[in-house]
């Protein structure tokens, strides 16, 4: 049974009457399912979450030279944006009769998506902390695996609108766990030398501290691509 608006008159097939209103026209597409809007505001999700990286790459180059880098603002605000797309998709599906994705696939890739600059944020804010504790390292390698990540899980949240194929998709999240397994070689790499190395107490939890969330964020693209995947699945 379609849901009519409180616009619409519901007239029996005997009725006389227009066999349409423009309103019953506006509900059955929805019915349907041809609303974009979901597609929309995961992709804005998904955009959110890589430019978060960005300012991430903004900030660790602004220390490296030296320069004044004491403003998390841009984090916060991606962040913020990300949770509102995510409130929003929510206040939708209560609104839409057929989305186009099942509602707990878009609930879970959503939710998928918005940790992802809210772990970036946690970095930002660990490094404002103690700056001058990251004197003599470079983040470069960790942070170019860190934007691969949120670049491929762009990529894939905009292929879901053109409906991946599976073939596609495995190869799109294989690539990413390749990435996930590089960050956790080289990790561990860096936890060796930090505890052979000649460090303070402070230094050492500082910088394994970073260490922990930059694979954390990493891991959470890698959720965000299973996530896809399991929803291209579910549709082939």
């Amino acid at each position: 049974m379609l849901a009519a608006c409180s616009h619409c008159e519901i007239l029996s097939p005997e009725s006389p009457g227009p066999a349409t209103t423009d309103c019953t026209m506006f509900s059955i597409s929805r019915f349907l399912g041809h609303d974009e809007k979901f597609y929309d505001l995961l992709e804005a999700s998904a955009q959110l979450a890589d430019s978060s990286v960005h300012h991430l790459v903004d900030l660790l180059a602004k220390l490296e030279k030296s320069e004044s880098a004491s403003d998390l603002a841009a984090f916060a605000e991606s962040r913020r944006e990300d949770k509102r797309i995510t409130q929003q998709l929510t206040e939708e599906l209560s609104k839409t009769f057929i989305t186009p994705l099942e509602r707990e696939d878009i609930q879970a890739l959503a939710s998928a998506l918005y940790k992802i600059p809210k772990t970036v944020e946690k970095i930002g804010e660990r490094i404002l902390i103690c700056p001058e504790d990251l004197h003599g390292h470079n983040f470069r390698r960790q942070v170019e695996l860190l934007d691969r990540a949120a670049e491929a899980v762009l990529a894939m949240v905009k292929q879901l609108r053109k409906g991946t194929d599976i073939r596609t998709a495995r190869e799109m999240n294989a690539g990413l766990q390749t990435i996930e397994g590089d960050a956790d070689k080289l990790e561990l790499e860096l936890l060796r030398d930090l505890y052979h190395g000649n460090y303070t107490a402070k230094h050492v939890i500082f910088l394994r501290d970073l260490y922990d969330l930059l694979e954390k964020v990493i891991d959470r693209c890698r959720d965000a691509g299973n996530v896809i995947l399991q929803i291209v699945l579910k549709y082939s």
